[in-house]
């Protein structure tokens, strides 16, 4: 029994963010639909940081995933290593086998992205020309690229713990030729934009309510465990707010610590993205709504990405094979 071995150098020449945006976009229709079976994440605490396992099953990708993935905030500067790693299993649902082992790590950062374009579009104005990123790590790129495809972006403000992440951020990202501006601050960041985006993982909110403004949009995607939150739960009481999935948006998202003090209720939250994406909800009804997405990270998206690097590398003959049984 053979299994297909997909390392990240292939993923990264082989799948676009146009693509992944719309494998996201239809993984959100399934589970809107209850085509998917998804049980929570499994966390796992270690010493600096932790490691969650994630599973899903989508009969209509006739696949099934397993993910385990790593948040490790020191890793950069104390290792030398990337914050999050990751390392998914493709698996055939009639017989159990793994199909592919496969790089989760670039996968996990662009479906994340993708996802947050999706979002996007169906929240935040049309003519949104202004983006303001808290955080400028490798989400951060992703969740730009992944705004690029949708918007026709006029400036990029950016601001990170260090200016010199600021500064490798603006090189990284110059091939989209985009007009992007290093701020001082989170408010200097943040004032004045169509679309904010929180890439940080932080535990005391960065964002405050007083700098918001009607018409905004916010993707907050750095709340992805307990006890982690970067807006002001005032924003969210003003917000049409959206998640990727109810329960574990209210113990693993941004609105984790607002719901566990009770300035939050799970009641308030409008929709998830699924429903919006199915007409069941509506999106933005109005050029001066404030919308939040709730990004905590979802097993059906890891899978809808992986069976789409799993089926193009298959037809472009790039993946290698071992054999484990």
């Amino acid at each position: 029994m053979k299994v297909s071995l997909i390392m990240r150098k292939d993923i990264e020449r082989i799948v676009s963010m146009r693509e992944l945006m719309g494998a996201m976009e239809d993984a959100f229709r399934a589970k809107a639909m209850g085509r998917v079976q998804m049980p929570m994440k499994v966390y796992v605490t270690l010493p600096d940081g932790d490691f969650r396992t994630m599973m899903a099953y989508i009969p209509d990708l006739d696949m099934a995933c397993v993910k385990i993935v790593n948040v490790h905030p020191n890793n950069p500067w104390k290792h030398g290593l990337p914050t999050v790693m990751a390392t998914m299993v493709l698996i055939e649902p009639d017989t159990g086998r793994p199909l592919a082992i496969m790089d989760g790590t670039y996968l996990t950062s662009m479906r994340t992205g993708a996802t947050g374009g999706v979002a996007a579009k169906h929240l935040a104005r049309r003519n949104s020309r202004v983006i303001g990123m808290v955080g400028a790590g490798s989400q951060a790129r992703t969740q730009l690229l992944a705004l690029n495809e949708v918007f026709n972006i006029e400036e990029v403000r950016v601001c990170a713990k260090t200016r010199t992440e600021c500064e490798v951020f603006v090189k990284d990202m110059q091939h989209l030729g985009l007009r992007i501006l290093i701020e001082e601050g989170v408010e200097e960041t943040v004032r004045g934009c169509d679309i904010i985006v929180t890439t940080t993982p932080v535990t005391q909110p960065l964002v405050e309510n007083e700098w918001i403004e009607d018409g905004m949009h916010i993707n907050a995607i750095g709340a992805d465990a307990p006890g982690k939150e970067e807006l002001d739960p005032e924003i969210l009481k003003r917000a049409k707010v959206v998640v990727d999935d109810y329960e574990q948006a209210c113990h693993y998202g941004e609105l984790n610590v607002p719901v566990s003090k009770g300035i939050f209720k799970p009641e308030q939250i409008h929709a998830e993205l699924g429903e919006i994406i199915v007409g069941r909800k509506a999106g933005r009804t109005s050029d001066d709504e404030i919308t939040v997405f709730d990004s905590t990270g979802l097993a059906i998206q890891d899978l809808a990405a992986a069976a789409l690097v799993y089926r193009k590398a298959g037809k472009l003959g790039i993946s290698s094979e071992v054999e484990l049984l």
